[in-house]
């Protein structure tokens, strides 16, 4: 059982806390992306079974009306088995995820994934009708030329600033260069992309350049957060602008849980407060 210090960041170990979080969400004008939490399995049997969870997590989705999609991890669904599991186990997840009308989004992990991850993008959203999109990073040097490959195909692409610590040979890591990075993709995107924008950010100075890029380009775009982060922005933003929330759920919430509480000073306090309440 997750302990209540944790419910703030995970929905619970099962889908039905899950599509029960979701179904609070869609009251308050929020969308959810579902991910069951699971990554780097080693053998075709533990990705095999999350990507038949997935299956029927699409199938709930889609039986249920509510206004959800889901997430996957490549190295989840049997890429460091090889990349032809992850791509079988990603084609049975899509082509079921289509027939229910439910979106599919590809998370991004380190630099070492990105080509194939890419590739398969490519491959799913050509052949399932842009009913597929990718995770882009911009602390990777890159990432402005994935982004002129991604502009003309169908789906769409979330824009993040990139959570794992590349070599310095390929990546920015200097924040406001990274910051400069984010900017740069974004306004690259609102200019060239017909629709499929998706800011996953936290920042507000990031989440206003994309409003202002919006007002002048025209173009459609939805912001992303996480599930237990600025939750109170979320609703506000909600009322003007199409927003989506990040719900993890599964027994594989510890890692994830210390991930959330370690990146911010206000996760970390809120947990402190949590203890001390107790």
């Amino acid at each position: 059982m997750i302990p209540p210090i944790a419910n703030r960041f995970v929905a619970g170990e099962s889908p039905a806390t899950a599509l029960e979080h979701v179904r609070t969400l869609n009251d308050r004008n929020i969308n959810a992306i579902v991910n069951l939490l699971g990554e780097h399995y080693d053998s075709r049997s533990p990705a095999a079974a999350d990507a038949a969870e997935y299956r029927t997590l699409v199938a709930d989705i889609g039986d249920s009306n509510l206004e959800a999609c889901i997430s996957v991890k490549p190295s989840q669904i049997g890429l460091d088995v090889g990349e032809d599991v992850f791509r079988d186990l990603l084609e049975e997840i899509v082509a079921e995820a289509t027939d229910r009308d439910v979106f599919v989004w590809i998370d991004m992990e380190d630099h070492t994934t990105t080509d194939v991850t890419l590739d398969a993008f490519e491959a799913m959203t050509t052949t399932y009708d842009g009913n597929v999109g990718v995770c882009v990073q911009a602390n990777l040097e890159r990432t402005r030329e994935d982004v002129e490959r991604l502009a003309d195909l169908p789906g769409k692409v979330r824009f993040v600033k990139g959570a794992y610590d590349e070599p310095a040979e390929i990546a920015y890591k200097d924040k406001a260069a990274v910051n400069r990075a984010y900017r740069e993709l974004l306004e690259y995107a609102f200019e060239h992309f017909e629709d499929g924008i998706a800011v996953g950010s936290h920042d507000p100075a990031m989440i206003e350049h994309a409003i202002d890029l919006h007002e002048e380009y025209g173009t459609d775009f939805e912001l992303q957060m996480l599930m237990g982060v600025r939750e109170d922005a979320q609703e506000e933003l909600a009322a003007e602008y199409e927003m989506w929330q990040y719900v993890p759920y599964g027994g594989r919430w510890k890692s994830y849980f210390y991930r959330r509480v370690m990146e911010r000073k206000e996760n970390l306090f809120f947990v402190l407060r949590a203890i001390l309440d107790r």
